[in-house]
């Protein structure tokens, strides 16, 4: 089966009404979360035969927050997340390994981008020298601090990279610009770049630290940066790999500290999409998604956007149409490119990621994780 073939297969299946599985799924567990009725054991939304597609968690043997996700296969993921921590499986996630770089119990990992089993980049949060990026190069069994902030007005919120060598990281404004931190050694060594090409940032904005998905790249050189907190919640993008930007408003909304866009995912250089709203459990997020079609230089709000604040969304494998978005009170899937959204799953997962094999994983709060099964 082709490339294509495989994606529009995942996607047609994942279009078919779903089934949360294992613990801690809120109220309705075990039932069609489409039609609202019974699905028994066996069940795909009354078909009949296999088990529709849904998140099967895994035990991570941990209650810590993972914001920070990167999947490398079916077999293979890594995870980020509080209390310093950092777990790798490549068994699927029947056993995850607690491979956390020594002495960071008391940072915030909330990014985290590998290469393989073996490699991998993590990034810690918060303001002056709680922003630090560590890199192994065994799968975990030693870590190398290769940057820490020293300026107190910085706040690393989120790393990327283009390929294994290239990649940059971003932090809130700094003297009115957001300021872009660079490598080209795979994160051995890091430097600040010029800010003259970046626009000026608004009073309050910044990026949020939620899923590991305020900056992303796609290709070579094209990289997107989210921001919220301001008036107008933004995407600001780079064909230079950072050194000169362009911005853009978009349709979520924002004019609050708690508001913006929290991710953006662009499946090659034009098509994009973008989730958000406001992160506040008792606020409504009526336009929690938007698209892009020229690369980000104009966003369209999606004609059914899903229902409530997403904090991570991804493109699913090998499909020019189908995505994933996840937040606090589920997932939501679009077979449309996002201008439509229909919620998969109620569960709670802060950030999602799928691999070049068709495998889609997702983590969040209280050490949840899981993968895809259809």
């Amino acid at each position: 089966m082709t490339a294509g073939l495989c994606g529009f297969a995942l996607a047609a299946t994942l279009a078919a009404p779903a089934q949360a599985h294992g613990p801690d799924q809120g109220s309705g567990q075990g039932s069609d979360r489409t039609t609202g009725q019974e699905a028994g054991p066996g069940s795909a939304g009354g078909s009949g035969g296999g088990k529709a597609p849904h998140w099967e968690l895994k035990d991570s043997g941990t209650d810590v927050r993972f914001r920070g996700l990167s999947a490398v296969s079916r077999n293979t993921a890594w995870l980020a997340g509080s209390k310093g921590t950092v777990l790798r499986t490549a068994d699927g996630g029947k056993n995850w390994r607690n491979v956390s770089p020594p002495g960071a119990a008391e940072l915030e990992f909330r990014d985290i981008e590998a290469f393989d089993g073996r490699r991998a980049v993590v990034l810690a949060i918060g303001e002056g020298e709680a922003s630090r990026v560590f890199r192994t190069e065994d799968g975990g069994a030693t870590w190398t601090e290769s940057f820490r902030n020293t300026d107190a007005k910085a706040f690393y919120d989120c790393i990327t990279f283009f390929d294994s060598r290239h990649g940059l990281a971003m932090s809130d404004p700094v003297d009115g610009k957001f300021r872009i931190l660079s490598t080209r050694d795979g994160g051995r060594s890091w430097k600040v770049l010029p800010s003259a090409g970046m626009p000026d940032a608004q009073a309050g904005e910044a990026g949020f630290a939620a899923s590991g998905q305020c900056l992303v790249g796609s290709g070579p050189r094209d990289v997107w940066l989210a921001t919220g907190g301001a008036a107008r919640a933004r995407v600001l993008h780079s064909s230079d790999r950072g050194l000169t930007w362009t911005v853009t408003d978009t349709p979520i909304p924002a004019g609050d500290p708690a508001r913006g866009v929290f991710a953006v995912a662009f499946r090659d250089r034009t098509h994009g999409i973008a989730v958000g709203g406001d992160y506040r459990a008792d606020q409504a997020s009526p336009q929690a998604a938007a698209t892009s079609r020229d690369g980000g230089r104009t966003w369209t709000t999606a004609g059914t956007p899903p229902p409530a604040y997403r904090s991570g969304v991804t493109w699913l494998p090998h499909s020019r149409m189908s995505a994933l978005a996840v937040g606090p009170t589920g997932t939501d899937l679009t077979t449309d490119g996002g201008r439509t959204w229909r919620t998969l799953d109620t569960g709670s997962y802060d950030t999602v990621d799928c691999t070049p094999d068709r495998a889609c994983w997702a983590s969040g709060e209280k050490g949840r994780v899981a993968r895809l099964e259809r």
